[in-house]
Order: C-alpha cells, then sequence, then structure tokens
C-alpha cells in the first residue's frame, strides 16, 4: 500500500498508509486523543475524522478544547440536524445558503405552505433531540455533480447551490434518510451535540439580493458543555436588551421601512432630537475649535472621483453614476473628501491661511448590499461629522495633536472611557488597494508614529488598515456588548493634494503642496446614536434625551395650572419638558414615564402647589423626593450644563 507523510504542528512528519483517516493518526498518537478528537486540519482546511487522507499534507487534530474550530464543527453539525428535523417537520420545505460561526449558526428555509415561525422552534427542537437521542450516523459519501444536481432538480435553491459548486465530485452527508451538502466537516457521531439552542426567525433575502425571494433564516448555537450553552443565552439577552433597533423602535426614536427603502432611516421626533442635540453640539465645538464649517451638494461630477482615485479603489461601494444625457455623469458622494478640495481650490491660498479647518456633516451615500444592512449600523444613508484641514509641513504634529485633544474633550462630554489607539499602515504586498508610492507611504506613515511617540500615548500597529491614501489613527471603541469598532479616525494624506493639484504660496512667494489631514470626530449620525443607544440602553443622559421632564398632575382640574407653571418655567431654561394631562391613573402615567426612560419624572398636588415644590423621581429610581420648584429648575439647568456627567452632578458615586 501506498505512504504518505503528513506534518505535524511541532514540525514532526510521520508515515502512514495512503486512505488513512484523521481519527486513524489521532487513535495512532493515543488512545485518549481518538476519544476527543472532533476533526481535523489538513493544510488549513477543516476536514470530518473519517475523510480518507490521500495525500502528503500538514495535519491537526482538532479536540473540543480546540474552541474555534471545534465549535464550528459542532455547529455544522447542529445546523444539518436541523435541517433534518425541520424537513420531517415540514415536508415541502427547502433549505438554501446556511452558514456556522463563531456567533452560532443559521439555516434558510422556505415553503409554500408557510414559513417556520417562532412558535414551532420548540417542535423542531424536540425532533432534534429525538434524531440526538437515537444517535444516528452521519454518514458521508461522494456524489457525483451530475447526479446531485438530478437529485435536486426540483429545489430552486440546492440546484443552484449545487451548480456553483466547481468540483465534479463532492462530500454529501445523509442523517435519518435526509441528505444534504456544503459543510466543511462536521461529527462523525451525535454524542457531543447536547448543549443547543434554536434562537430566532428573521428574514432574509436568498444571495443577499433584494430582488430575490425572502426566505426564513433560523439562528441556532452549540457548545460542547452546558456552562458555555448558559454564558451565551445570558450574553444574547444582554445584547437583546441593548438592541438599538429594540430599543428605537420602543421609545419612538427611528424606523427602516424595506418597503420604502432598506437601509435609509426614518428619524421620529424623539430621534430627530437627540439627532438635533448631537449635531448642533458638535458644530459649536468645532467652531469653537477654530473649524470653519461648510455645506456642499450630495452630487458630484463622477471625474471628481476618478481624480480622487475612489472610483478605482471604491466603485463597488458606490452607486451607479447617473447619466445627465449631456454627457455629464453625476455621482451620489461616497465621501466628502473631493467636496472640501473644492472649498479650498476656490480661492487662492496663502501660508497664512494654514491650517484651513474645514468641516461639514456632510450626507454620503454607500452601495451597501441588503443582506448587509442593519438598523442604523448599516444604512445606505448617512450623515458624517466630518473635516479636513490643510496644512504646511511643519504644521503637521501640532495639528494631529489639536485634534487629538478635541477627539478626547468629546469623548468626556458623552461620558465615553473605554478606547484605545491603532495606528493603521498600509500592506505594502497590496500594490492594489493602495496608492503606490513608497516614499509616500514611509513619510506619512513615520510622521504618524512620531507624533504619538511624543505625544507619549500608548498604541498598537496594524498592517493593511489605511485608507487608500494614507495611514491613519483609528480609535477603537468598546461596544455596550464587548464588541470592538472604529469611533474616530485622524488620517494623513500627500497623495490627493498631489492629485488635485492644490497649492498655497509660501513666505519665500514660491507655490508649495498643502498636506491634508482627514478626520472624523464622532463618526457618522447613525452610527454614533446607535452606539450610544447601546451604551445606555435608552436611558440618555439628561442633555441628550429627548424629553428631560415630564410633569403629571395629580388631579386634572385642581393642579393643572400649577403643573404648567412649572412646564413654563423649564421651557424658559431651554429644557424640554411636557405635560402628562392624558386621562389615564397616576400610577400608569409615573410607570409610562419610567418606559420611556425619561431623567426626570415631577408630580404635583395640593402640598406642592401650597409650598412651592415638586415631588421628583429620578429614571431608574425607585423613591420621590420633595424639592423647592426653583431650585429644581436650576439643578436641570447644571445637569444639562455639565454634560451629565457624574463626576460633577453626583457626589454620592464618589
Amino acid at each position: 500500500m501506498s505512504k504518505i507523510k503528513l506534518t505535524f504542528p511541532d514540525d514532526s512528519v510521520k508515515e502512514f498508509d495512503e486512505g488513512t483517516t484523521t481519527l486513524d493518526v489521532a487513535k495512532s498518537i493515543s488512545t485518549s486523543l481518538g476519544k476527543k478528537a472532533v476533526a481535523g486540519k489538513l493544510n488549513d482546511t477543516l476536514v470530518d475524522l473519517e475523510r480518507p487522507i490521500k495525500q502528503d499534507a500538514k495535519i491537526e487534530i482538532i479536540t473540543a478544547e480546540d474552541s474555534e474550530d471545534a465549535q464550528k464543527v459542532l455547529r455544522n453539525t447542529a445546523a444539518l440536524v436541523f435541517a433534518a428535523a425541520a424537513k420531517s417537520f415540514k415536508e415541502d420545505l427547502h433549505f438554501g445558503e446556511k452558514q456556522a460561526n463563531d456567533d452560532g449558526f443559521y439555516v434558510d428555509t422556505d415553503s409554500k405552505s408557510g414559513q417556520i415561525s417562532v412558535d414551532e422552534l420548540k417542535e423542531i427542537t424536540a425532533l432534534m433531540n429525538k434524531i440526538i437521542k437515537n444517535n444516528d450516523k452521519i454518514e458521508r459519501s461522494m456524489m457525483d455533480k451530475k447526479d446531485l444536481e438530478a437529485m435536486f432538480k426540483d429545489d430552486p435553491y440546492k440546484s443552484s447551490l449545487v451548480a456553483a459548486i466547481e468540483s465534479v465530485q463532492i462530500p454529501v452527508y445523509t442523517l435519518d434518510g435526509f441528505v444534504d451538502f456544503g459543510y466543511d466537516a462536521v461529527l462523525t457521531n451525535l454524542k457531543a451535540l447536547k448543549h443547543f439552542e434554536l434562537l430566532s426567525v428573521a428574514g432574509a433575502y436568498w444571495q443577499g439580493k433584494s430582488s430575490n425571494p425572502m426566505l426564513q433564516r433560523i439562528y441556532g448555537t452549540a457548545f460542547y458543555k452546558e456552562d458555555g450553552l448558559k454564558a451565551d443565552l445570558k450574553r444574547r439577552a444582554e445584547i437583546k436588551e441593548r438592541d438599538h433597533r429594540t430599543i428605537g423602535r420602543d421609545l419612538d426614536l427611528f424606523f427602516v421601512d424595506p418597503e420604502v427603502g432598506a437601509g435609509l432611516p426614518y428619524w421620529m421626533p424623539n430621534g430627530a432630537t437627540i439627532r438635533r442635540v448631537i449635531e448642533r453640539y458638535i458644530i459649536d465645538k468645532e467652531v469653537a475649535w477654530g473649524y470653519q464649517h461648510v455645506y456642499t451638494p450630495i452630487l458630484m461630477n463622477l471625474n471628481a472621483y476618478k481624480t480622487s482615485g475612489h472610483w478605482d479603489h471604491y466603485r463597488e461601494d458606490m452607486f451607479p453614476p447617473m447619466d445627465m444625457g449631456d454627457g455629464e455623469m453625476l455621482e451620489l458622494r461616497p465621501m466628502n473628501c473631493p467636496s472640501h478640495i473644492q472649498i479650498y481650490n476656490h480661492h487662492n491660498r496663502s501660508y497664512r491661511d494654514l491650517p484651513l479647518r474645514i468641516a461639514e456633516l456632510g450626507m454620503m451615500h454607500r452601495y451597501e448590499k441588503s443582506g448587509a444592512l442593519s438598523g442604523l449600523q448599516r444604512v445606505r444613508e448617512m450623515t458624517l461629522n466630518d473635516g479636513h484641514t490643510f496644512v504646511a509641513l511643519d504644521q503637521i504634529q501640532e495639528e494631529f495633536k489639536r485634534t487629538l485633544q478635541l477627539m478626547v474633550e468629546v469623548y468626556k462630554d458623552f461620558d465615553i472611557n473605554d478606547y484605545t489607539f491603532r495606528l493603521s499602515y498600509r500592506d505594502p504586498a497590496n500594490t492594489e488597494k493602495y496608492f503606490d508610492d513608497d516614499e509616500m507611504w514611509n513619510r506619512s506613515q513615520s510622521m504618524l508614529k512620531g507624533a504619538m511617540d511624543d505625544l507619549g500615548l500608548k498604541y498598537y500597529e496594524a498592517e493593511g488598515e489605511a485608507a487608500f491614501y494614507g495611514p491613519k489613527l483609528d480609535v477603537q471603541t468598546k461596544t455596550a456588548l464587548g464588541n470592538e469598532e472604529t469611533l474616530s479616525t485622524i488620517q494623513l494624506d500627500f497623495m490627493q493634494p498631489e492629485k488635485f493639484q492644490l497649492t498655497y504660496v509660501g513666505a519665500d512667494g514660491k507655490d508649495h503642496r498643502p498636506v491634508m489631514i482627514h478626520r472624523g470626530i464622532v463618526s457618522t449620525m447613525e452610527r454614533f446614536i446607535a452606539y450610544l443607544i447601546e451604551i445606555y440602553k435608552g436611558a440618555f443622559p439628561t442633555w441628550l434625551a429627548p424629553t428631560q421632564v415630564r410633569i403629571i398632575p395629580v388631579n386634572q382640574k385642581l393642579h393643572t395650572d400649577y403643573a404648567n407653571e412649572i412646564l413654563s418655567e423649564l421651557r424658559a431654561k431651554n429644557i424640554r419638558a411636557e405635560l402628562d394631562d392624558r386621562d389615564e391613573k397616576m400610577g400608569y402615567k409615573i410607570r409610562d414615564s419610567q418606559t420611556m426612560k425619561i431623567p426626570y419624572t415631577v408630580v404635583v398636588g395640593d402640598d406642592e402647589a401650597k409650598d412651592a415644590t415638586v415631588s421628583v423621581r429620578k429614571y431608574g429610581e425607585e423613591d420621590s423626593e420633595s424639592e423647592n420648584a426653583k431650585m429644581f429648575v436650576d439643578s436641570v439647568v447644571a445637569d444639562i450644563a455639565n454634560y451629565s456627567r457624574k463626576d460633577v452632578t453626583d457626589k454620592s458615586d464618589k
């Protein structure tokens, strides 16, 4: 029998008979490893334990302790068992795409007799447990592509998936008479599949295209140990509690209606108020720091994006150009930098104009696929808190420092404390993505690194994360759910001024090329507000809350006049207050105010009207306190002026 050579992770090499399996290899090392093994990795590709190995390869034995790969194998198996159980539950069920990853698994389904509902997941779970209890063996075999196409000729989704496979021989899995394919590795038996959960259902377009049928996506997860499943379900409950889409609906902040435009948020009055406060805040802050705010069109001639390089590098993320019929091609802008370059270029510039700081809340459009859209976090229309500074070479470090100081000040006002700095460089080997100019890259990257070192700030470096035109500093924040995302950036750009032939007259009377610094302080309004919703769980600090004070009279006839007096005093101080004069019981009104997460609920009755006081209940607290009405108004004014920071307004936490 022919021999094959297998190379292990420690670089040792052993010979085995051709056709040996990963399970055979594991058992040859030790009996215990044979029992623990769940899959193999051949040349970094996951394979089933019983798949024959026919040629030399690098091999790794995957056990349940190898969390990422082992979880994928387990969740592949769970997806297969789900499909088998769901098919027995609903015979006319068709299956689309499926995936197992570090967040669980999903399977897309379709049925003419009616989609699977969330109420039916319990019944399908019972069928899955029955299959698992029987410990039915999953049979793996190879099938000719033509035979597989014939098997699924009446299934519009499976036939399409089979057609997309290039191999002539395709691995298939049979479980309890159910046949499926498209898994990179599954367990050989079902004993380990004890701790799983079917989580939810959602709509998903076939292959992510809105022009395709809407399928039903079933989400689930699986773990080798019960503790892992319990911890994950707890984490998911926290995610659900903080989900900005759910909170946005409950607090009436925004909505997205696919019927009138997927990825295009509508801001309701409450959400619009939050957004307006943030926009006014950031504009005032930037003006105070020397920025000149502008408005520029959301349409621009396509040639500008060809000059900037965006068309070459981001064409797939841009909407198709609009032909105006006379040779002019207009593009919905995907970013604002070419627009601000036009502002710079509109006048002759002198060294006395520099640094020239231009800022805008600039609306942009990105061609996002339907499957990628998510609430406010992934949208097709967004408004970026954008800014561009044009500087001379010797001004780069000082301007970089100023921009960073502005960021830190803004973060303090929003009580954002958990963030790190990442210096993002190009990947020198990727000449397609990155502008090909070694001197420019080396110079700009060393400038950013030098500036960070001079400022004494801690940072880490990441190759391949730069923009195509230059390196950048990314401020990485932790979301409420523990994920990392980029909230702010400062990007150094020598390329765009060169491409657009920007100049300024220096002190020597000669033309010089400026350097462009791109920066975004709080990302887009959409993403930033989604971030804040989840951080605050919808309980916005007073300065951001849509309604800051709600006043409830104990008796409509007797106490409304006094309630209106308090309302007038609050509004005179620009406090967003409202009177709840609905014909409802007071207990209901107080509960509703808490449900809407209003910072201050004020109740006024006989005693309050007589003593010029108010009974105040802060959001999240059980008890109310009596306060002098004037002092209460002054305290709310102070709360708002201080951006509701606890370090000043709430000494009790110290």
